[in-house]
């Protein structure tokens, strides 16, 4: 038996392969998968799909017409329709969801709880052990509070409305490190860039490790945080039990995850954080077995 679980997210797509003892075999990785901005020609999804799961096929060593007994996809910002090409892939069952479940899987091991993702765009998934929702989750243009791309939009909203002030705060020093971060001789060209679809959103959102190590950015860290614990907090009113994981790459950041931490306990009494089980694709492999007719909960390697 071969199974796979596949994190199809904005900046990278990561899919492993899993035997039948629950040991992954083979792990690949592969451009971004989601469909945000795409028409229905895009090939977007389904080649990222198909070729980190070909990359783990042969990082297990295993031959390339493999059939795989179930593939589970989670995909950023899927709510049921494919706009491009619909993925295929050589699998007897193929189930395609959003991401948020596959990363709540991965970090409480299935259990009903609430897991917080912060990564290029943000949102929060809970279960109570029947159902699953989410809270938040409403892209980049409509939220996306405390992600990567949030945080690197607003250091760059930050720096644009300084350089219209004649007399405001001396942020050239910024400025001029965003520019040549972008590669691009100016800030009215990164904003036509983006908007031209020159620079992509996990670009912009790559800039937010840069931008966090700014003072006036770091004052705004308490905002975003907020933000993601009112989530969390909407999340328990509806009825989830008061267990939380923090996952995604913006917990990487010391400072940040402290604050969501700290914003969540204050505000939340009695609630019990804990860390993440596993990475959002063993997530998905876990629901993946679950397809293939085997109850597992933990992997190995």
């Amino acid at each position: 038996m071969i199974v796979a679980g596949v994190d199809g997210g904005q900046t990278s797509t990561i899919a492993v392969a899993g035997d039948e003892n629950g040991r992954i075999v083979g792990r690949g990785v592969a451009g971004p998968a989601d469909e945000v901005g795409e028409g229905r020609d895009s090939t977007r999804m389904h080649d990222a799909i198909n070729e980190a799961l070909r990359r783990a096929l042969l990082a297990g060593s295993l031959p390339e017409p493999t059939r795989f007994d179930a593939v589970v996809a989670g995909v950023s910002g899927y709510e049921g329709r494919v706009y491009g090409r619909t993925p295929t892939v050589p699998a007897t069952r193929f189930v395609l969801m959003h991401d948020a479940p596959v990363a709540h899987a991965g970090a409480l091991g299935g259990e009903a709880g609430v897991t917080v993702i912060a990564g290029t765009g943000s949102v929060v998934y809970a279960t109570d052990g029947k159902r699953g929702w989410t809270t938040g989750g409403w892209g980049y243009l409509f939220g996306d509070e405390g992600s990567a791309f949030w945080f690197a939009r607003e250091a760059l909203s930050l720096l644009m409305h300084c350089e219209d002030l004649s007399n405001g705060p001396d942020y050239s020093r910024q400025a001029r490190a965003a520019c040549e971060f972008f590669g691009l001789p100016s800030l009215r060209a990164v904003a036509r860039a983006f908007y031209a679809g020159e620079l992509t959103r996990d670009r912009i959102a790559a800039f937010a490790v840069e931008a966090l190590e700014w003072h006036e950015i770091r004052k705004r860290v308490s905002w975003g945080a907020n933000a993601l614990a009112q989530l969390v907090r909407d999340a328990f009113a509806a009825g989830a039990p008061q267990r939380v994981a923090l996952a995604g790459g913006m917990f990487s950041n010391a400072g940040f995850s402290s604050e969501v931490r700290s914003h969540i306990e204050r505000t939340c009494r009695g609630v019990r954080i804990v860390e993440p089980m596993y990475e959002p694709a063993v997530g998905a492999l876990l629901l993946a077995y679950r397809e293939a007719g085997i109850a597992r909960t933990e992997i190995s390697r």
